[in-house]
């Protein structure tokens, strides 16, 4: 009976919310189910952590979470940056210049025609972000015509910022001379003015972080990336600039640390934030009739598991 009471008693405690047939008291009492979960959670979370305080060096290790990320379907293509294949091939691509220090680079940002405000300031933060770069506006010229005039100016690349429905959408990086170029979708975009407590950018070299490109595709674009930034960063100025790839998505941020003290560092984002999905890698400069692609994507061909990723 004292079972069948306990039992009884948490099935009161949750109500099926699907048999409420207001939406408003629906919201609310999901809402309410939600909080008492949170409560639940945080006193387990606080009791754990008491246990484990109190048996020190005897408490049990913690369970490592079983996440997409561990669980990823094996790829044949990952690669250790310590392979001696993988640093001959790297020694002879087209970055090989810029990784060597032959090259400084010199960035050339553009856009579409007539860019809107929202695009125009977003190359404009794009132009603070990346030391040496330099903003052009296009005025009906085509890629192709640009590509040679930017060579011939000494530019080591060309990013082209897209746009739809006024928000831009897209970025293309070209690396010059010889490729490769690699167009990615762009979402999730914040200017530096849309962010809280953000800091302001002042103009020492950042540092630049790549996390977690690991496949031979992903050493390519972290390696492209990274060419668009100079060889020295200047520590004085504490500004990382960080490209995070996480289940094929790149996300960018820009912070500058500060040291509270021996052991605490905190962090003030700069801006500005967005995030990059990998569309196609091509060989060569911007090509879109003729050119070799080495890789492209395709959705419902290569999308086969969530645990499946490319970069």
């Amino acid at each position: 009976m004292a079972a069948e009471s306990v039992d009884s008693g948490s099935m009161a405690q949750k109500p099926n919310i699907f048999r409420i047939k207001n939406k408003i008291r629906r919201a609310e009492v999901y809402k309410e189910m939600k909080k008492e979960q949170r409560k639940i959670q945080k006193k387990e979370k606080k009791r754990k952590m008491v246990e484990a305080k109190a048996l020190g060096d005897k408490a049990p290790p913690k369970k490592i979470p079983r996440t997409i990320e561990n669980t990823r379907v094996y790829d044949e293509t990952m690669v250790n940056s310590l392979d001696e294949e993988v640093r001959k091939d790297e020694a002879e691509d087209e970055m090989s210049t810029y990784f060597n220090r032959k090259t400084t680079p010199k960035v050339l940002i553009t856009s579409g025609d007539k860019p809107r405000t929202r695009t125009n300031q977003f190359c404009k933060e794009l132009k603070k972000c990346i030391p040496n770069s330099q903003i052009y506006y296009r005025r009906g010229l085509d890629l192709k015509k640009i590509i040679p005039q930017a060579v011939s100016k000494d530019f080591t690349d060309i990013v082209i910022i897209n746009e739809d429905s006024k928000e831009p959408n897209g970025l293309v990086i070209s690396h010059l001379p010889d490729g490769p170029t690699a167009h990615f979708k762009m979402s999730n975009v914040r200017l530096t003015k849309q962010l809280k407590r953000h800091g302001a950018m002042t103009g020492h070299m950042p540092e630049v972080i790549l996390n977690n490109f690991n496949t031979r595709l992903g050493h390519t674009i972290g390696r492209l990336l990274a060419s668009i930034f100079p060889h020295d960063p200047d520590f004085h100025g504490r500004r990382a600039v960080t490209f995070h790839n996480q289940r094929d998505f790149i996300f960018f941020r820009q912070h500058r640390y500060m040291f509270k003290n021996a052991k605490r560092v905190g962090l003030q984002e700069l801006g500005p934030r967005f995030t990059l999905k990998l569309r196609s890698l091509q060989k060569g400069t911007f090509d879109s009739k003729f050119g070799e692609y080495e890789w492209v994507h395709k959705r419902h061909e290569m999308e086969t598991s969530r645990r499946k990723f490319f970069l």
